[in-house]
């Protein structure tokens, strides 16, 4: 009696050796494909997320006390770096100074080939406003 319960098992295990070779080559796919997808993704959005930095400092940079930056100089600064950022050449930057203060906003589409045969539109849209400053 032992031995028949033995030998059917020894049998069905030796049949499940398979699925688990079929299952770990389906997850190795998946994490691939996602390796793929990341290796993309993150460079580009680690570049826009450094310009946003630098958009920042630059608004700040042209409203510290005892600059005379304007608009048109922190315009100038940011599309003169664009390419350090890896910005499409169509982007859209614009500048505004109000009292005292200086905006700047920029927004462009940058297409991103996530896996073979999909492609991410990137967005960004991002407006840096400087900050409030003794004396200004």
């Amino acid at each position: 009696m032992h031995r028949t319960v033995f030998k059917n098992f020894a049998a069905q295990i030796g049949s499940e050796r398979g699925g688990s070779r079929l299952n770990f080559l389906i997850v190795l796919f998946f994490i691939t494909l996602a390796c793929y997808a990341g290796y993309h993704y993150v460079p580009v959005a680690y570049q826009a997320s450094l310009y946003k930095v630098y958009m920042q400092q630059t608004v700040n940079a042209a409203t510290a006390v005892g600059t005379d930056k304007g608009a048109g100089w922190v315009e100038n600064q940011l599309r003169l770096n664009m390419d350090d950022y890896g910005l499409p050449p169509d982007t859209n930057i614009s500048t505004i100074s109000n009292n005292g203060r200086m905006e700047a906003r920029v927004q462009f589409t940058k297409p991103v080939m996530l896996l073979p045969g999909f492609t991410y539109q990137y967005t960004f849209d991002h407006t840096a406003k400087s900050g409030n400053f003794i004396g200004s």
